[in-house]
């Protein structure tokens, strides 16, 4: 009997990439999604003469709008040529960075802020035809229709995501009204992504059937709105048994924030002001419970003596592959360059017991 899998996968737009995704039917005598091609001169990943490249897929799971045997596949693109990562396959790397440090066992959890905009862009918590809603404030995780927009197709992104067997952790509504967020995680750095592009198409697809469009920019309302993030929570072992390699994390970033940063989506500078739960995009800083600091250490982690840190920088709009590489890289060489150093100290000797002094016995 045929099925049918959606094959998903980011395309060369630049400087955001966007999802595409087409359907192949396959049959009982297939037992995994092949690879396949597609017309990379109509995803800016070709030129005309050379127009072929090569999805190979990665991760697959349930679909849960078709239903039944139906399958969502998310894959990454190769060149036709040769079979190696194409310039816009950001998952080879993070990968690559993935094996390399698998002895530190990172995880992340991503929180994906979004905006649900009219088919004219403007969000649906905004009066049609212009104007301004009542200020920030009682829109983060409120109720009531004065307050929360579309709520329904929350739900069954929420719903889809769990039935497709993604690891979702949870939903809310955000600070600007029309804006909401789900988490993805904990996961490995490719699954992470893997998860985190599947959702997000989800939420594309469902919103279609509402004529709504969902925005990851970062900033999609100027003047005293907030921003839309893609906060990354982190952790290896070692932060997830103590509070130590916690703070050398912490630092280990600081010491490449300005590096990072350019990596954490398109228009951080908007968005990363210092106003709106931000710090500043050109200063870092890290504290327990502060969120308008670069990496936030909850409060609990702080009791607790463990867990995991927050880095608050990312946009909506980033690629979660690289970001999840990115601090991998950076988190893990330190901490693996603090455990060498220490492994080189000699021992200490112990101190040496003073002589005995001979004692001449009795006779």
């Amino acid at each position: 009997m045929a099925y049918q899998a959606e094959y998903i996968w980011l395309d060369g737009n630049e400087p955001t990439p966007k999802l595409r995704s087409k359907t192949k039917i396959l049959h009982d005598e297939i037992s995994e999604p092949p690879i396949w091609g597609f017309d990379g001169s109509s995803t800016n990943q070709a030129t005309g003469d050379r127009s072929d490249c090569v999805l190979r897929p990665v991760f697959q799971c349930h679909d849960p709008i078709r239903g039944g045997r139906n399958i969502l596949v998310m894959c990454e693109v190769l060149l036709a040529s040769n079979m190696r990562p194409h310039a816009t396959n950001t998952r080879a790397p993070a990968s690559r960075i993935e094996k390399k440090y698998a002895h530190d066992q990172m995880w992340f959890g991503l929180e994906q802020e979004y905006t649900m905009l009219r088919l004219d862009h403007t969000p649906i918590g905004f009066p049609p035809g212009g104007g301004l809603p009542a200020p920030q404030g009682p829109y983060y995780c409120g109720v009531g229709a004065d307050r929360i927009m579309g709520r329904e197709i929350v739900e069954l992104h929420t719903q889809a995501c769990i039935d497709a067997g993604l690891s979702i952790s949870g939903t809310n509504p955000e600070v600007m009204p029309g804006q909401w967020e789900f988490q993805i995680g904990p996961l490995g750095p490719t699954a992470v992504g893997d998860q985190m592009h599947v959702a997000r198409w989800l939420l594309h697809r469902i919103a279609e059937d509402f004529d709504v469009l969902i925005s990851l920019d970062a900033k999609p309302e100027k003047g005293d709105w907030n921003g839309a993030g893609c906060h990354t929570n982190f952790s290896t072992i070692a932060m997830r048994e103590g509070y130590d390699a916690i703070i050398d994390a912490c630092n280990a970033v600081g010491d490449n924030f300005l590096m990072l940063v350019e990596h954490y989506g398109d228009g951080i500078k908007e968005r990363l002001t210092g106003a709106h739960e931000t710090a500043p995009w050109n200063k870092f800083s890290y504290g327990v419970s502060d969120r308008g600091s670069s990496i936030r250490i909850p409060w609990q982690v702080e009791k607790d003596g463990k867990g995991y840190a927050e880095d608050r920088r990312p946009n909506a709009n980033m690629d979660p592959y690289v970001v999840a590489g990115l601090i991998t890289q950076v988190v893990c060489t330190a901490a693996d360059a603090k455990a060498a150093k220490t492994a080189k100290k000699p021992a200490r000797k112990p101190a040496r017991k003073p002589a005995r002094k001979a004692v001449a016995k009795k006779k």
